[in-house]
């Protein structure tokens, strides 16, 4: 017997629980777990004890009902939790001297600091998310450990969902997250706000970070909506505070300026009925012009310095999508040599596979199939629903239509987003 036709009352407070809890989990992740780093100043420590509160809120909201602030009470959970472990950790150092010799006192101290000095830590960064993103691109981390555990942990983003950022399989990640948390406890790196100096190193990580944020919400993979609206109002919240945190670096504003763009045409995404729209038949006119007059000057300020970088040269191709009246007057000759430009100073798979997209609509479908072909053995690009659904395109305006169903089956076997599965399948059925 179905256990939710037993106790129908259960069965809709159980899926309210389950529905608040998914809620906090998706948009008040990165101020819990900041509330709670602040309070443990370790990582490993804070992770476990936002980890227990959501756990408990399962346990007891279906009894006790949901709290008229599910976020407040789980980050009271949550710290609370780190306190009881924290003076139990300074009780057990004052009561077993002989094994821990090397660092006496050191929990306990902590636990002390923690409760004397917590009002008086660094406010200059004003914001707890990008002070938690600053303190997570320690340098001791290689580049892509501290982007993937900073999605990760900071911005609550699933291993999923990290791992379909860099294109790499759910495990690979999960490893290089242990990886980087290993080398955290064993490097013994200290969780704290950085100097101001300290900022220029890690800005890159930092703004990679943002990046993937952003994209993460507005191609949302493992969901039944295309766009994540909290990701992307986070990332872009994320991207003014680095600019005036940084205002005279380039790829700051580059970075604004690409998200400001992008974020333009967000709601013509998708269509009345919730069918995705492809840029091509989006209703231009209804696409916000503030923003992408404020998101084109900061991609000309971008473009300035002698060597522009990758999100200048991103946010370029962006405003010219952008300010095309239309899709037919798109000027891809200058797309493609922004993509080879932007190739050279960032030789990812993916920039290829834009750049060749882009061939096709320049010079037709055969060219943009060659470049293509040039791909395949990017191990990169083998999962990546967006290659083999390029492929389907190029093979279906050729003619090619049994390789065209073979590459749209393929890319709808690779993708777990449902709006994007619905699309594929009209495009299956089309041909």
């Amino acid at each position: 017997m179905n256990p939710d036709s037993a106790d129908p009352d259960s069965a809709v407070v159980n899926r309210a629980v389950e529905a608040a809890i998914s809620s906090a989990y998706r948009n008040d992740w990165t101020s819990i777990f900041a509330s709670t780093l602040r309070a443990t100043r370790g990582f490993e420590l804070a992770e476990d004890c936002v980890q227990d509160a959501f756990v408990r809120a399962a346990q007891r909201w279906p009894g006790e009902g949901i709290p008229k602030n599910p976020a407040a009470w789980l980050t009271t959970t949550a710290r609370n939790r780190a306190f009881d472990l924290l003076r139990r950790s300074a009780v057990a150092q004052r009561t077993m001297p002989l094994l821990i010799v090397e660092h006496e006192g050191e929990h306990e101290h902590e636990f002390a600091t923690v409760q004397r000095n917590e009002a008086e830590e660094k406010t200059y960064l004003g914001d707890d998310r990008l002070r938690l993103i600053l303190t997570c691109c320690h340098p001791a981390l290689s580049n892509e450990a501290r982007i993937a555990l900073t999605l990760r942990m900071v911005c609550g983003m699933t291993t999923g969902e990290v791992a379909r950022s860099f294109l790499v399989s759910e495990s690979t990640m999960a490893a290089r997250i242990t990886r980087a948390k290993k080398k955290i406890a064993q490097a013994r790196i200290p969780y704290r706000i950085p100097e101001i100096d300290d900022i220029p190193e890690r800005i890159d990580a930092v703004l990679e970070v943002v990046h993937l944020l952003f994209t993460a919400g507005y191609s949302s993979q493992g969901s039944d909506g295309l766009v994540q609206d909290a990701l992307l109002d986070r990332a872009m919240e994320l991207a003014h505070l680095v600019r005036r945190l940084m205002p005279g670096n380039a790829e700051a504003a580059g970075l604004l300026a690409l998200l400001t763009l992008t974020d333009a045409r967000r709601g013509e995404r998708m269509d009345a009925a919730g069918r995705l729209k492809l840029l091509a038949d989006q209703d231009r006119s209804r696409w916000d012009r503030g923003l992408i007059t404020a998101g084109t000057l900061l991609a000309v300020e971008a473009m300035r310095v002698q060597r522009p970088g990758k999100f200048a040269l991103m946010a370029s191709i962006a405003a010219l999508h952008d300010e095309a009246p239309s899709w037919e007057a798109t000027n891809w000759p200058q797309i493609v040599v922004f993509y080879e430009q932007l190739i050279r100073v960032w030789p990812a798979p993916v920039a290829a596979l834009n750049r060749a997209v882009a061939i096709r609509f320049a010079e037709g479908a055969s060219a943009g199939l060659a470049a293509l072909d040039h791909l395949e053995k990017e191990s990169q690009l083998t999962q990546y629903h967006y290659f083999a659904v390029a492929r389907g395109d190029c093979l279906r305006e050729l003619g090619r239509l049994a390789e065209a169903r073979a590459a749209y089956t393929e890319a709808l076997s690779q993708t777990t987003n449902n709006i994007e599965r619905a699309f594929l399948e009209e495009q299956l059925q089309q041909i």
